[in-house]
């Protein structure tokens, strides 16, 4: 990648803006930001394209005159969003074939990428077939609004075109970031693993209020009094690994205050079944203590 390639951007949520200032910071010339003909996406794309001094665009009025396309939308949309801007860039090369669009110049856009964890970047397959290298580029964050993540040492999974993936980690190491390949049958599973690292995060610290409720605090001072154990666990798991981060009752086989906390829990059927499951697992993988006695307590 001898220059930068200039980007444009489709879509304008969490993660097109996130990736669109990044870019831009990182010396990125953005040209547009392509969004979907409605007011509330045109909104959100004026918005975007005046913090990285780009034009706002629909698909029908994008100039794609960009070296690449960012595909920042729900992985439902991904193909249609290709189809559309595939058609425009055929027409465009056509008309200025038969010069029927004397200033316009021949497309300029030579690679695509989506940022889906979940399909492939076959999604951009009409991209591929009007002469553009594709590629997957999955940032390993979470991405929501009102919050602003360092993508220093963050792992990007990469899968595709052989071209596209040779630009894309290159991007990623000039956003600070560290790609790392994924082959295409491993992709689901990936996604699975990156779902539990933070969605399902959520809920596991979601069901952590729900059970402080049973004990009489509210979620406010559940998330409160749970936070300094749950970042030195964090810390400790960071440091040593699971193994020498297990504590409590389960490392010490201690079935009987298992056994108090599932009858207290049977009164609450959220927080009891995640118990019961993320025990199980423990059991599975962790150092546990008189290991039958508490698989017959759970299984019952």
């Amino acid at each position: 990648m001898k220059r930068k390639p200039t980007v444009a951007i489709v879509g304008a949520g969490s993660l097109a803006t996130f990736l669109a200032v990044a870019l831009n910071d990182a010396g990125f010339t953005i040209t547009e930001i392509i969004a979907r003909d409605t007011p509330r996406s045109r909104s959100h794309a004026g918005a975007l394209a005046a913090k990285v001094g780009a034009q706002t665009v629909t698909a029908h009025s994008a100039a794609l005159d960009a070296t690449l396309l960012w595909f920042c939308v729900p992985d439902r949309e991904i193909r249609r969003a290709a189809s559309a801007l595939a058609g425009n860039l055929a027409a465009s090369v056509a008309a200025h074939r038969k010069k029927r669009v004397p200033n316009r110049v021949p497309n300029k856009v030579r690679f695509a990428f989506h940022s889906s964890g979940a399909v492939l970047s076959r999604e951009l397959e009409p991209l591929r077939k009007v002469g553009i290298a594709v590629a997957s580029v999955h940032p390993l964050m979470t991405f929501v609004a009102g919050t602003h993540p360092s993508l220093t040492a963050v792992p990007f999974a990469i899968e595709g075109d052989t071209a596209a993936t040779r630009v894309a980690r290159e991007i990623v190491r000039k956003l600070g970031g560290e790609s790392f390949s994924l082959p295409a049958a491993r992709k689901a599973a990936y996604h699975a693993w990156a779902t539990l690292t933070s969605p399902l995060l959520l809920a596991f610290l979601m069901t952590l209020e729900e059970a402080a409720r049973a004990a009489g605090f509210t979620r406010k001072d559940a998330r409160r009094k749970s936070l300094p154990i749950i970042r030195q666990t964090l810390a400790n798991y960071s440091r040593l690994g699971p193994a020498p981060s297990f504590s409590g009752p389960l490392v010490r086989g201690d079935a009987e205050t298992v056994a108090r906390h599932l009858a207290v829990l049977k009164k609450h059927p959220g927080p009891c079944e995640v118990y019961v499951a993320l025990a199980r697992a423990a059991l599975r993988g962790l150092p546990v203590k008189n290991r039958e006695g508490l698989s017959r307590l759970l299984r019952n």
